[in-house]
Parts: structure tokens; sequence; C-alpha cells
């Protein structure tokens, strides 16, 4: 059986999860996830815990647990001016920081510089800190995919999945994206999401994210399908946090928010039979060994 079947459903189901990445990591970004679960179709999102903005979106999934969470584990800061490190003093975990204790701007520095007993330290740290707030995550996804980065990440990764009992987001294309051989480092007995979908700065640069999003609703493969986005508003916060940065800048950002939010691009969904779903429900097939 295929995984739609092993879910409970026909064989050619087209199965969707629409997540939101990088909730927590401003109050632009939070106030545009909340609005696109409430009102849009998203149906699934993840939370940066070490971010400034991560309490406020722990109150919110904490009094709205109808919608389906995970600890979006976070490794890399990517922006020039916006800053933030580790949940661990940055002693504890020297090489995961900068000169100024600062998470490092790329994958490679990462590579190049962690231990991976640091890494492993701060990534459990991090979910700790989710649960220690109240939060129920239903499963575990990595910022940039820095897990990716190297195989010993990886691995910690899974382990980590197997330790809080919760499912792991992995897929061919993020972690070749993250500098692995898929095909040397994903395991028979993984739990894979048969494919991912999230725009490209190209698409962007043409304005055609949004005929981007159109053509993955008419081109979604039977089995999960994940679609990555980014939603906040091009407000003067976000303009801040991205300035110099327009891959997955505020107006790539904004875009996410409104085609999302659109229900004429809801539509699109029914009338190409597509059923959503969540890590929650997936989490429940496991721990029932239908996965």
């Amino acid at each position: 059986m295929n995984l739609a079947q092993r879910l409970g459903f026909v064989k050619d189901t087209k199965l969707v999860m629409i997540h939101g990445d990088d909730a927590g990591l401003s109050h632009s970004e939070n106030r545009a996830t909340i609005q696109t679960l409430q009102f849009g179709m998203v149906n699934s999102y993840s939370i940066m815990v070490p971010c400034p903005w991560f309490y406020e979106m722990a109150v919110f999934a904490k009094n709205n647990p109808r919608y389906d969470y995970g600890v979006h584990l976070t490794l890399t800061c990517e922006w020039q001016y916006y800053k933030f490190g580790p949940m661990l003093p940055a002693t504890e975990i020297p090489s995961l920081v900068d000169e100024n204790g600062h998470f490092f701007k790329k994958r490679e520095m990462l590579a190049m510089n962690a231990t991976i007993e640091d890494v492993e330290k701060e990534l459990n740290a991090q979910i700790q800190g989710a649960l220690r707030m109240g939060l129920r995550p239903t499963h575990l996804d990595s910022h940039m995919y820095s897990v990716g980065a190297r195989h010993d990440f990886f691995e910690v990764y899974k382990k980590l999945g197997e330790k809080y009992g919760l499912p792991v987001m992995i897929n061919g294309q993020l972690l070749e994206m993250g500098g692995l051989d898929p095909e040397k480092y994903i395991q028979e007995s993984d739990f894979l999401v048969d494919q991912v979908y999230y725009g490209t700065f190209e698409r962007f640069k043409s304005a055609g994210l949004n005929d981007y999003y159109a053509e993955v609703f008419e081109n979604l493969v039977c089995g999960l399908n994940i679609i990555l986005i980014h939603p906040a508003f091009d407000d003067h916060e976000m303009k801040g946090i991205t300035v110099d940065h327009p891959n997955f800048g505020s107006a790539w950002r904004q875009i996410d928010f409104d085609f999302f939010t659109n229900e004429a691009n809801r539509s699109k969904l029914v009338a190409n039979n597509i059923r959503p779903i969540t890590w929650g429900e997936i989490g429940k097939a496991m721990k029932k060994g239908r996965l």
C-alpha cells in the first residue's frame, strides 16, 4: 500500500499540508501566520523557539490547540541586522555561535564550526523550551534545513524525533538543499514526505510566485505533498528584518500571505480533489503502526 492507503484513503489520493514556517521570528510573522490559520489555507505551522517573538506565538499555540504546530529547530540566523542565538548560554555550546554569540548566517559556516555534541544539546534545549511553555508539538522540522548540513546533524535530528515520539520532516529535496546526498543518507525505515514545494528566488524575481503556487495545485503527486510558505507582512518590521535579503524577504512573505488567504485559490483544492492533512494525523497513524 502507498502512504495514502496506509492513512486510510484510496490509492490515488493527493494529500497536502500547507505549512507555515518561521512562526516566532517576528510580530509580523506571527500575525500573518495566525491569520492564515484562521482565515486561509495553512493547516500546520512550526515555531522558532530561540527567536524574540517566540513567547507570543507560544501563547497562541497553547490557547488554540486545534491548530497543528511543531518545533522549527534553529541553528542559523540568516539576517543582516536582526540577530538571535541559542537557547543555551553561548559558553555551553561555543561551536554554534559567532564572536557576538549569534548563530552563523549560513549552513556552510555551521557545518564547518559546529561539534555534534553542541548541536544535540542545543536542539534538545529548544524542544525542552517548548515543552516547558506547555506546548504539545506534533512534529519537528528544521530552519533552512540546517540539519542536512552534515550527516551527523541529520542523525541527531532523527534521534530527537525518536526520543520525543514525534515525526520529523524528511525529504530528499530538502536534504539535497542542505548539502547531503539523499540516496546515501535516507534509510528505508525513514518516514518520507513524497514531495515538498517551495518558491524559488528565480520565480520571485520574475513576479511568478502566484503562478508557481497555482501550478503546484495542478500538479500534486498522489501521496503526501507539503507546500512550505513563510507568511508575513511587507511592513516596516519585516522590511527591517529582511533588509538586503530579498530571498524570502518581506515582499515574498506578503505574496505567501495573500495567495494562501485568497478564497479563489482555496477553491483549487476542491477542484483538484486535494485532501488536506496535518502532522498530527500522521503522528497518530505512526503510533498505531500504520506507517
